[in-house]
């Protein structure tokens, strides 16, 4: 059998799993959240949510899948015989299939704003019409859903070194390199510190139990875990790497890109007059009329657009992965024509989720859109399943020398990580759902 594919350094391998669960969790959601629920405070749970919650997760599923050496599926079908636990592997594919399918639809809308910015056609506009017009126009999201499912299928389709970790060795570095230049223009424009204040200087008012579970959510998502993203990337990782470290790293670029997408966007939206509390439309409707009434607005537009393709690109590579690794197993030479099918697919189940803002807008599934119920589906319902169990599966299946063998850690850090496994993680989850049960 051949060997199996993997990683080329530490570094590719902590970049292409930073820029899985940093997508538009951290540059279109992060700002929206932190903007309706308090800014600092907000931002403070949400940085003690991803390191005490969000982190034991992650490094759960990087131990199973360094464990198995394989996709999900027949990694816990190695470690568990005969058990039903593989089923964790099969709804991460499916939440995955499904997330993709609505995502894509997102990187569409990304790329027929940015298409807009090249060509000067997004400054004298009436920002809240454009989206709704873009969103309802069945022909443009349908080109640029395939366009953008066409540019995931190509970094899949060539592998782990040259694909998805070349990828991510320039996408995730000029992510950063961008967001601080952003960061800078919107720092030195008049009033701007208002907006620093917004996300750094706590007003306790807004301490309350709601705006900490909206936090752990935050975390719990834009982490990527629950989906067994992190377990297949994991499967491809060398032994002697340090899952904890690496996990660490992971978390703590996902903190550091929310906090640069805070301060790209607060400081602009306070300086320029607008409300942080815009919600969802923040990114798509407020800062394109931010940016058109700044000096070289255009051009940077032009950057931050770019920014959240890429941004989006490292997420949809990771959920396409894990379906292509799924389907092929062990038979790399098969990658190719797996990334194509499954790929078009996905295209194909996304096509009503892209509709129903526009031609299927009167389809209701529980009162919200097709793209809505997908969304939920997958957000509310699988993802915190998926991770619940992953958290079960780690904590009580694996031995303690199972783990402390692939963790590698002080013993202190391997009993901590255990304890917040078994018990904080899920119990978080268990929160998480029954607070959602009771909002319904």
């Amino acid at each position: 059998m051949k060997q199996r594919d993997q990683w080329s350094s530490k570094i590719g391998f902590v970049l292409a799993a930073a820029g899985s669960a940093i997508g538009l969790g951290a540059i279109w959601k992060f700002p929206y959240m932190a903007g309706t629920n308090g800014g600092s405070v907000f931002l403070l749970l949400f940085i003690i949510c991803t390191i005490a919650i969000g982190l034991p997760i992650l490094l759960a599923e990087f131990v199973i899948g360094r464990m198995g050496q394989a996709d999900a599926v027949t990694s816990l079908k190695r470690l568990a015989p005969g058990k039903k636990w593989p089923f964790i592997g099969w709804m991460g594919l499916a939440a995955s299939f499904i997330i993709l399918s609505f995502y894509s639809v997102v990187g569409g809308w990304i790329l027929s704003y940015l298409a807009r910015a090249i060509f000067f056609r997004l400054n004298a506009t009436n920002h809240g019409d454009l989206f709704n017009t873009i969103i309802a126009n069945p022909v443009e999201v349908l080109l640029a859903q395939a366009v953008f499912m066409g540019l995931t299928i190509w970094i899949v389709q060539s592998g782990i070194k040259g694909g998805i970790e070349r990828a991510s060795r320039w996408m995730m570095p000029l992510l950063f390199i961008f967001f601080i230049i952003l960061a800078i223009r919107s720092l030195t424009l008049d009033g701007a510190m208002e907006g620093v204040r917004f996300l750094f200087v706590p007003d306790w008012s807004h301490l309350t139990g709601s705006t900490f579970l909206l936090a752990l959510g935050q975390a719990f998502f834009s982490l990527s875990v629950g989906v067994t993203a992190m377990m297949t990337y994991a499967s491809y990782l060398p032994k002697e790497e340090k899952l904890g470290q690496s996990a660490m790293n992971v978390a703590l670029l996902n903190i550091t890109i929310s906090i640069l997408a805070g301060l790209v966007i607060f400081p602009a939206v306070f300086a320029l007059g607008h409300s942080p509390a815009e919600g969802p439309g923040l990114i798509f409707v407020i800062l394109p009329a931010i940016f058109s009434q700044i000096p070289f607005g255009n051009v940077f537009m032009i950057i931050f657009f770019i920014l959240m393709l890429f941004a989006t690109l490292t997420s949809s590579i990771a959920m396409l992965e894990i379906v292509v690794s799924t389907g092929i197993r062990e038979k790399r030479n098969r990658r190719r024509r797996a990334a194509w099918v499954f790929g078009i697919l996905i295209f194909i189940v996304g096509i009503p989720s892209a509709l129903s803002f526009g031609v299927l807008s009167d389809v209701k599934i529980f009162g919200g859109t097709i793209f809505d119920f997908a969304d939920t589906l997958t957000s509310r319902i699988a993802m915190p399943l998926g991770a619940l169990l992953v958290s079960i599966f780690a904590g009580y299946v694996l031995t303690k020398s199972q783990t402390d063998e692939e963790l590698r850690m002080h013993p202190v850090m391997n009993s901590l990580w255990k304890f917040l496994v078994r018990y904080a993680a899920p119990a978080a989850i268990i929160i998480i759902f029954i607070v959602w049960i009771i909002e319904l």
